[in-house]
């Protein structure tokens, strides 16, 4: 996951290299480090502890090589697939800046970002439909919010060509940062009892 976002980064600043640093590709730039960051942040934030806390409580044999299978490999392959998508997308962003992106890439940014946040609710559903439920109630194998956020943009993509490509990266990276904050405020207790888990464990 790491390497994927850094080479979206990559594609960043080797899209806005080959144009003059205006305005709006600075701000291109900016806009998709920050939805970077973001993508950074709505894995490792609550994800990635989860599945390892699951993997390292596992039964060993069969029933932990499963769950690594099915996390590590299945649930992992469409995370990496949507963060070169929206890299992909997010060239293309840099280089037009003020015209409508075209279907391939405007898929390729939203698209890949629905993609990226399925991986997310396979791993989740996978690991917390068998969590501890005495301690961890409030815990649920679906995020409904990030489902709701992944068909959102599945259904943007037919209006993408009516924006600049620029606002149009401004208003996936808004909607991803107020998802995060949404996240925070509904699932607090959930995520400080997983990290009192995980530091009690260490």
């Amino acid at each position: 996951i790491i390497i994927a976002l850094g080479e979206s980064l990559v594609a960043i600043g080797a899209s806005a290299s080959e144009e003059a640093l205006t305005t709006p590709v600075v701000a291109a730039a900016v806009l998709g480090s920050l939805l970077a960051f973001a993508a950074w942040w709505l894995y490792f934030d609550v994800v990635a502890l989860v599945a390892t806390r699951r993997l390292v409580e596992a039964e060993p044999g069969l029933s932990q090589n499963k769950l690594a299978r099915d996390s590590y490999s299945y649930g992992h392959l469409p995370m990496v697939a949507g963060i070169v998508l929206v890299a992909l997308g997010l060239k293309k962003t840099v280089a037009h800046v003020d015209k409508p992106l075209e279907i391939v890439p405007a898929a390729a940014l939203l698209g890949g970002f629905a993609l990226y946040l399925a991986g997310h609710l396979w791993v989740r559903w996978r690991n917390v439909r068998t969590i501890d439920r005495e301690r961890y109630p409030t815990a649920t194998a679906l995020n409904r919010e990030r489902l709701a956020f992944a068909l959102l943009l599945l259904a943007a993509i037919p209006l993408a060509g009516g924006v600049d490509a620029l606002v149009l990266l401004a208003l996936l990276t808004a909607a991803t940062a107020g998802l995060i904050a949404l996240e925070v405020r509904r699932q607090g207790y959930f995520r400080r009892r997983l990290r009192t888990a995980m530091v009690h464990t260490d």
